[in-house]
């Protein structure tokens, strides 16, 4: 069997890479990856090399990220990508294409697999938040384009069959994200902090991850600043990674590197996956608007504090707070994420996404399904009831 996979920013390649491993060790099947993006990209960390050191086939490696902080770039850098890749998925004649998550690349793959007419499978379907953000309704569109849908939980099941998904389609293996999270052992705090250039081992730090969304641009760099002093004022060392390649991560850039400037943030770009698990186990809290809040921090589990618009209505844990992005709310947030009583209350929860062996359950499901007959999409909506059944 032959698989494409499409992975253009570093977050949805730590989506799939346990997925990605067990494809590309089987001696049935035959992995390419087509890489574009950020992925490429001096500023985002160019994590091309990353899966090049991870030994991955890469069938394509296409620059498509326009160096832009605007609101066309992004479309102008899709319209790249399809243009530059339609001719050479078509000559490899994949037996089915997969994809991760709610970026432009995802409904590209989901175009390519419906008018070349090869199965198409996309990860992490039926989430939803409600920011109002273009990613939202960029996922719900892949799925309606993709033969199967593979979810993290049963909401999100739920989800696409409301919107006249089959239930045949749609199947629930949790979060592959946790599985090298959950079972990849920390290094130590002497071990890691070194390498981020931290010498002061006994500190205490946040994982700070913030990423820019269009509504929040008039206030994005404000909401950063008062993250960066609610934690300074509350004796936690901000530990901030670069945003993502979004509109608006010029100004955060510039605020974080003027902080840097100062030593009063540890800003690091791109980590190695081992390195960064082991940070983020070793945090007082993970604060900002990343989705590893909503999803990882619960496996240790971890506080999170979620700033402003970006992830509001996503299924989470107890150990998730959301605020918005005034510095008394975020220091009232602080202020709760390290109180005793909250930290007893989240000791033992259970993470909702899954407990470690969602790649393996992919896995099982691309060698047992019969993809081909799920290429055709003839149902109609209006004859599936909330349940995904046929009335």
């Amino acid at each position: 069997m032959k698989i494409l996979a499409l992975t253009s920013i570093r977050s949805d390649y730590d989506l799939m890479t346990p997925l990605y491993r067990l494809l590309h060790d089987s001696e049935n099947i035959e992995l390419k990856l087509l890489v574009s993006g950020a992925h490429l990209s001096p500023t985002f960390g160019y994590t091309l090399k990353d899966i090049e050191t991870d030994g991955f086939d890469i069938l394509l490696k296409l620059e498509t990220l326009l160096d832009s902080d605007s609101k066309v770039a992004r479309l102008k850098s899709a319209a790249f990508l399809m243009s530059g890749i339609i001719d050479i998925v078509d000559q490899f004649q994949a037996d089915l294409i997969i994809y991760a998550g709610d970026r432009e690349d995802t409904l590209i793959g989901a175009m390519l697999g419906a008018y070349l007419l090869i199965p198409t499978i996309h990860f992490y379907a039926g989430d939803h938040a409600c920011d109002g953000y273009v990613d939202n309704p960029v996922r719900h569109a892949a799925s309606k384009l993709s033969s199967l849908m593979f979810v993290s939980a049963d909401e999100h099941k739920k989800r696409l069959l409301s919107i006249g998904e089959t239930e045949n389609r749609i199947h629930t293996i949790g979060s592959i994200a946790l599985d090298k999270f959950v079972n990849q052992k920390a290094l130590c705090k002497s071990e890691i902090l070194p390498k981020i250039g931290q010498k002061d081992l006994s500190v205490d730090y946040a994982i700070l991850i913030f990423h820019p969304i269009s509504m929040e641009q008039d206030c994005a760099t404000e909401y950063l600043e008062n993250m960066i002093k609610a934690l300074i004022k509350n004796k936690i060392t901000p530990c901030v990674s670069y945003p993502n390649s979004d509109s608006g991560n010029r100004r955060l850039i510039d605020v974080l590197k003027l902080y840097a400037s100062r030593n009063e943030v540890i800003l690091y770009g791109n980590l190695p996956r081992e390195h960064f698990v082991s940070l983020f186990k070793h945090a007082t809290f993970i604060i900002g608007n990343s989705s590893a809040g909503i999803l990882e921090a619960a496996s240790i589990p971890l506080p999170a504090i979620n700033v402003g618009l970006r992830q509001l209505g996503r299924l989470h844990g107890e150990n998730v707070q959301f605020c918005d992005g005034t510095l008394q709310s975020i220091d009232a947030a602080i202020k709760v994420a390290m109180s005793k009583e909250y930290l007893a209350r989240i000791d033992d929860i259970k993470n909702i996404y899954g407990d470690g062996d969602s790649a393996q359950k992919a896995f099982d499901l691309i060698n047992q399904l019969n993809l081909g007959e799920y290429l055709q999409k003839p149902e109609d909506p209006l004859e599936c009831s909330s349940s995904g059944a046929k009335l």
